[in-house]
Parts: C-alpha cells; structure tokens; sequence
C-alpha cells in the first residue's frame, strides 16, 4: 500500500481503522452507559438490546462492553446472527464453546448448550453472556426458540443474559412486521422516535 499519506502528515499508523485497539476506543458517555446498562442486565440475567444504524457504532459498543468483562470472571459466546433457523444459531453457539454438535436434534443441542453454561457458571463461578450481533436478521420462530436457553431450575436461575446488537429502531420494527406478514410500516415517525427515546436504544 501506498504510505505516502503517512510520511506527508507525519502519521505513526493508520487513523481511522476498523480494529482499533480497545484501549484506544473513544470512551464517550454513550459508550459508558452501554457497559453499565448491560453489566445490569447481566446481574438480573436478562435481555439486553443494542440498536442503531449502520456504522453507529455498535460493533464498537460491543468490543467495548466485551474488554470491560474480565476473561478469569466472564465467558462471552459472539456469535452474528442470520436469517437461517435456530439449528444454525445453536451450531455457531456450540462452535463458539468449542464444542461438537451431538447429533442435529434442536432437543439434544438445547440439552448441550445448556449443559456447558451450568458448568461454566456452577463448576467454574464464571458468568457467562451470549451476544448476538445482527440480532434484526433473526426469524420470529428464532427468537421464540432462543428463550428455552434461559430457562433454569423452571426459570429461577439467571444463568445466561444475553445482548442483541441490530439495527436501528425503524429498520427493526420494519424487519418484523415483515415476518409477521406485514409489508408497510404500522408506525407513525412520532411513535418510532418515542419508542427509540423510550429504550435509549437498549432495552434490558
């Protein structure tokens, strides 16, 4: 690559990357409140929802919020999401634990995914979080499913709060109205923004 641009503006590195170190990720108060927020959630055990356009920042949000969490005390599960079933999704969690799928049963993968989070959390005392980025290309059905891997001991044990990252508010409802079998747009802008300014674009 061409580094002229470099030497003319007495550059050290590239400004403007993608793969900015953590410690160099501009600490805005933004960014402050996504880690408390979801450091809340994960202490009740819940859902967490990031939102916002392309190239607002969420991916940084999310390495930010990922930093902050020690690996001797937190495990975290990335995995991006697709518009594939909830099969795909349990195989990119199952490849994200270092695990083997045992068999291509939902049942059997649930067992399995849940298996290795009691472990982590009971026999390691680690807490452990699922983050799913480009969580608005989930189908409804995936997101129904998705709630059986929170369910412990008849869902008293908050063993796996998990962070949805997507797009923004608009983009999102549209998305699933859509799956609902809805092709225009239900809200008026006034009640988009009230819902954003509602959430604080994270819901938890």
């Amino acid at each position: 690559m061409n580094t002229s641009h470099r030497i003319f503006f007495e550059l050290q590195k590239e400004p403007f990357i993608a793969n900015i170190a953590h410690k160099e990720i501009l600490e805005t108060p933004d960014i402050k409140g996504v880690i408390n927020r979801i450091r809340y959630a994960i202490s009740i055990g819940s859902v967490a929802l990031i939102t916002g356009e392309i190239g607002s920042g969420k991916s940084t949000a999310l390495r930010y919020v990922s930093g902050k969490l020690h690996p001797s005390e937190y495990r975290i599960i990335h995995v991006t999401a697709s518009i594939g079933s909830i099969l795909e999704l349990y195989r990119n969690i199952l490849g994200e634990l270092d695990l083997d799928p045992v068999g291509s049963s939902r049942t059997r993968m649930t067992r399995q995914i849940k298996q290795e989070i009691k472990d982590t959390v009971i026999g390691k005392k680690m807490k452990i979080v699922l983050i799913i980025d480009e969580a608005s290309l989930l189908r409804l059905e995936v997101f129904t499913e998705l709630h059986t891997l929170t369910q412990f001991d008849n869902d008293s044990k908050p063993f796996l709060p998990i962070v949805l990252a997507g797009q923004g508010m608009e983009n999102y409802l549209l998305h699933h109205l859509s799956i609902a079998g809805v092709h225009r747009n239900l809200f008026e802008p006034a009640a988009i923004t009230a819902i954003h300014q509602g959430s604080g674009g994270l819901l938890a």
